[in-house]
């Protein structure tokens, strides 16, 4: 492992706030002041790749990097704000309605957040 993946693993595994590629190299340059940011995402691609970090994708957002640690996430539809849930591990209940055995699964729950629920309703929408 090279040392801006050891470093952007870290990162990724250590932060909550569902990073992006330009989120973590901003933290990376903190470090490696040089770094490139095409670095960053072929560090990332290689990550993901390999199942040490999850690549969480939201149709007209940038992709998120988080920890390979188990649990699901919420999305506002309207902000995208990403939060994490623990809904449980749900792979038995998904492979029996499936009929088949998954390798794994991704599940987004798609809400309002509270803070985008009050300024629709203050706007009457």
């Amino acid at each position: 492992m090279t040392k801006y993946e050891a470093k952007i693993l870290e990162l990724v595994t250590a932060s909550r706030s569902h990073m992006t590629a330009e989120q973590v190299f901003d933290e990376l340059r903190k470090t490696y002041p040089t770094v490139v940011l095409a670095t960053v995402y072929n560090n990332l691609n290689r990550l993901w790749s390999a199942g040490a970090i999850r690549k969480i994708s939201v149709e007209g957002m940038a992709d998120r990097y988080d920890r390979i640690e188990r649990h699901d996430h919420l999305v506002c539809k309207r902000c995208g704000r990403l939060s994490d849930v623990d809904l449980g591990d749900l792979t038995a209940q998904l492979e029996q309605a499936a009929g088949r055995s998954i390798l794994s699964y991704d599940l987004k729950l798609i809400y309002l957040c509270e803070e985008c629920r009050n300024e629709a309703q203050e706007k009457g929408t």
